[in-house]
């Protein structure tokens, strides 16, 4: 089993029109969207939920006002200005740190569990997809990504598939580690841009502190062609190599607009890139099959 991460250093690179295109030419996978914050893979992929599953991370606490004094102990210490002067928590300022529910001499302060989000296991026509919705203002988008992934090994392992194909998040931050954690080949998405060449530059900072083998795709390489050579002379002094270039497509909108895969939608040039790429991807990890 092989588990490839497409990420991207910057969000509208191309990264999910590209996962969902895979989505159709590898055989025998599990989908991932790791994607938790803003999931959208499940538009291309149409899944049918089979299993929903409440994500609870963090605490929040809560003041039972039948047992509050009204000392002011929880609001003295409260640090964060979580507690009003009526004595209700502020759930979007607490940090749940529990330091209220210690000094509270009357016992009124509990501190409960927070409900986050959720995350499902569902069907697709294309194989089984492991997603996720985190609530609006939540935090621990991270360990989200982590159940989805653990959820997804789980599912891999249990039907003997041959890939993990895994979404990302878009950036640096805790959900995009999250996201490469284990895996065996990491692709990132850029564009011939200067916002697309300096992200590009962090994001591969954070795959080669890991240690994880790395590969480039420039997505709508021929809107300018000076930096998309610039980009594969940067990566080959650096020994990465650049799997394929996409050019520019307004075919790539009208199959998003239509909700299916490119590659299902057209067999045009940038469909046909991204076939090639997937070639690729296999020769990378040693294995093939019919594309």
């Amino acid at each position: 089993m092989k588990t490839i991460v497409v990420i991207s250093g910057k969000g509208g690179t191309g990264k999910t029109v590209i996962c969902a295109s895979f989505a159709v030419l590898a055989q025998n996978k599990v989908l991932v969207d790791c994607d938790v914050d803003a999931a959208d893979l499940h538009l291309l992929l149409h899944p049918e939920i089979q299993q929903r599953h409440v994500f609870q991370k963090g605490q929040t606490a809560r003041i039972n006002p039948k047992q509050c004094t009204r000392c002011g102990q929880c609001r003295e210490h409260c640090r964060f200005q979580a507690i009003s002067p009526d004595f209700h928590v502020d759930k979007l300022a607490c940090e749940g740190c529990g330091l209220c529910a210690r000094v509270c001499p009357a016992g009124a302060v509990s501190m409960e569990e927070n409900t986050c989000g959720e995350w499902f296991l569902s069907g697709t026509a294309y194989g089984p997809l492991v997603h996720a919705d985190l609530y609006p203002g939540e935090e621990n988008s991270g360990k989200l990504v982590a159940q989805v992934r653990e959820a997804a090994q789980q599912e891999a392992e249990r039907f003997n598939l041959d890939y993990v194909i895994v979404d990302g998040s878009p950036g640096i931050g805790c959900p995009v580690i999250a996201s490469l954690s284990g895996a065996d080949l990491a692709l990132i998405v850029t564009e011939p841009t200067l916002s697309g060449i300096h992200d590009l530059e962090r994001v591969l900072a954070v795959t080669r502190h890991f240690g994880i083998p790395t590969r480039v795709i420039i997505n709508k390489y021929d809107l300018n062609e000076v930096n998309t050579l610039k980009i594969e002379a940067d990566q080959r002094s650096q020994g990465v190599d650049v799997l394929g270039r996409i050019p520019f497509s307004t075919l790539v909108p009208e199959s998003i607009v239509r909700g299916v895969p490119l590659v299902e939608h057209s067999q045009n040039e940038a469909a046909q890139a991204i076939r090639d790429i997937w070639r690729a991807v296999e020769a990378c990890l040693g294995q093939s099959s019919p594309v």
